[in-house]
């Protein structure tokens, strides 16, 4: 088999330092099928099984292979990671530079599911991007912008009409040399701007339904595309609920502009609730922090929270009954 170029693949002299010291042919994981991963560079594009003894690989992942053998998975620069559903975590995407959150302007825009994103983005290493599709469904964008905005301080926001092809070459240009994953509920539009961006036919796309604008489904297996810029894009399948990875920490590092504001709490250790001197929710109170950014600081917080504790059943057990009611809360605030 032809080799695949390795700069083709998002190559560079950082990761043939990581890899000088090991052993085998440098590799890159471009599709995960279950059982086999598909990769690509020396010795062409083929799968590669999947063994229990391997380590969980991530499409994006950057192997060392003999043959159809891992040797070593090169340390990630970033890996997005979810809770899942069902128990446990689900790997998303390996080595990503930007995390495209992808909304629909054909539907409501969830402010609590853009920070939601932006927390687990912060703390996979990346950066978040909020992408506003379907940009030719609506007249004025600039109430979605100013949520996106105040959604995930310090991330870019992108309006595009993948249809049209307003703001496509403009998202090209935030992504040309970057390795990106689209992230969004199903139906949001991630396989047509995937097709848009690529200028042909990569990703499957489907129509949503009339009445809550959802689709299905179409991207059934995560993948990563080669797309003109160089943009190296990994497709993912729609997620209907978002379990939250990351812990307490990283939502309060995600929430720096409260952390800001509470250096001047009375307490070192307020939890901005009914603390006297409390900074963080005077600022609320006055306009200066809006009440709803502290509002989804202390949901994602108590999410976390259950995320720990779920993971972790000596503490699970210590909790007792406080877990159960904490699992309770967070689903009532995914409800809403």
């Amino acid at each position: 088999m032809q080799d695949v170029a390795l700069e083709a693949l998002g190559w560079d002299e950082q990761w043939a330092a990581t890899a000088a010291d090991g052993a085998g042919d440098p590799v890159r994981v471009v599709r995960h099928d279950g059982v086999a991963v598909l990769v690509a560079g020396v010795g062409g594009e083929r799968h590669v099984p999947v063994h229990a003894s391997n380590p969980a690989l991530a499409v994006g992942d950057w192997l060392l292979v003999d043959g159809d053998t891992v040797v070593e998975v090169l340390e990630r620069r970033s890996l997005l990671r979810r809770r899942d559903p069902a128990g446990g975590d689900q790997l998303v995407a390996a080595n990503v530079d930007v995390v495209g959150v992808v909304c629909g302007l054909d539907r409501p825009l969830k402010a609590g599911r853009i920070e939601r994103f932006a927390v687990q983005t912060w703390d996979a290493g990346a950066t978040p991007l909020v992408v506003l599709g379907k940009r030719d469904l609506v007249d004025d964008v600039r109430e979605a912008e100013a949520t996106a905005f105040a959604a995930a301080p310090g991330a870019d926001v992108a309006v595009v009409s993948a249809l049209s092809g307003d703001g496509v070459a403009e998202l090209r240009s935030l992504l040309e040399g970057r390795t990106v994953v689209f992230v969004g509920e199903s139906g949001a539009g991630k396989s047509t701007l995937v097709n848009a961006l690529a200028g042909e036919e990569v990703a499957a796309t489907g129509a949503v339904r009339a009445g809550d604008r959802k689709g299905r489904h179409t991207t059934t297996a995560r993948q990563l595309h080669v797309l003109p810029g160089p943009v190296w894009l990994i497709d993912s399948p729609g997620l209907r609920e978002v379990g939250l990875w990351a812990g307490v920490d990283a939502v309060d590092d995600a929430f720096d502009d409260i952390a800001a504001i509470s250096t001047g709490c009375r307490f070192r250790d307020c939890s901005h609730d009914t603390e006297p001197g409390c900074a963080v929710r005077a600022a609320a109170e006055t306009g200066v922090l809006e009440a709803a950014r502290l509002a989804s600081w202390r949901a994602l917080r108590k999410e976390a929270a259950a995320a720990e504790l779920r993971a972790d059943p000596v503490a699970r057990r210590r909790a007792g009954k406080r877990f159960g009611k904490m699992v309770k809360e967070v689903k009532e605030i995914k409800r809403r």
